[in-house]
């Protein structure tokens, strides 16, 4: 049977009935119309992108831009130019300018995911746009102005990697303005039968397979497990699970 939740779901964008997950969900919607820089902290596979996106689109500037970004995915050399842009000439291979997330951004949400893989100079300039929200393009003169909420989040331990001289204390502080941290799939179990529904019904379509069911005793099974991978886990063995019926 599918738990009763304790109370509604304050973010149905976020698929949750576990009381962890409600309480989580009522902390973010108590912060979602704030300017407050986030900074959401979890294992990987949580959902923090997804629970970004809630915050936008819960925000006063859900009709400006949301603009993500991976940091861990651009090579360093190229990190700080996806940030705030280049001018014509900056560097060899900058045949025009670039406009950077920051000004993509304005008036609305840039999300920084994997935080923690920032480089140290990139740290450095980060900090400067928050507490000035004004930057300067590589290569280029002007401060540019922007009106830009940041929402970052990471799996790594912040706390650790400043002692080890890997993270900036202040950027740290003004990142951790407020703090989400996201329980694992393992300590809110009651969530994974309406997470396999919602996959099931999401990817039916992509196996051909109509109206997918899934019995209880395979539901619990689901339940004892421990996910490392999280929920990103769960969703690929879901996908697998319809691979299985189809064939």
């Amino acid at each position: 049977m599918q738990p009763e939740p304790a109370k509604s779901n304050p973010l149905p964008t976020w698929i949750a009935v576990d009381p962890k997950s409600i309480t989580l969900l009522e902390q973010a919607s108590k912060i979602a119309a704030s300017r407050s820089t986030v900074l959401i902290r979890g294992e990987t596979g949580t959902g923090k992108e997804l629970i970004a996106r809630a915050l936008y689109q819960h925000s006063l500037r859900a009709r400006a831009s949301f603009i993500a970004i991976n940091c861990a995915a651009i090579p360093e050399n190229l990190l700080e130019s996806e940030l705030f842009g280049h001018e014509r000439g900056a560097f060899t291979g900058a045949d025009q300018r670039r406009i950077g997330r920051f000004e993509q951004a304005n008036k609305g949400t840039l999300f920084l995911d994997e935080i923690g893989d920032l480089p140290p100079g990139t740290q450095v300039k980060l900090l400067r746009v928050l507490q000035q929200q004004t930057f300067q393009r590589i290569g280029g003169a002007e401060a540019i102005s922007v009106d830009v909420r940041v929402i970052a989040a990471t799996h790594r331990n912040l706390e650790a990697m400043i002692r080890e001289g890997k993270f900036r204390e202040d950027l740290f502080h003004r990142l951790n303005v407020v703090c989400l941290q996201l329980p694992p799939l393992r300590e809110r179990r009651d969530d994974i039968p309406v997470l396999v529904q919602h996959f099931l019904r999401k990817y039916a379509g992509d196996f051909g397979v109509e109206n997918p069911t899934i019995s209880s005793d395979a539901v619990a099974v689901l339940q004892s497990d421990s996910w490392p991978g999280n929920v990103r886990e769960l969703e690929n063995m879901t996908r697998r699970l319809l691979l299985g019926a189809r064939f």
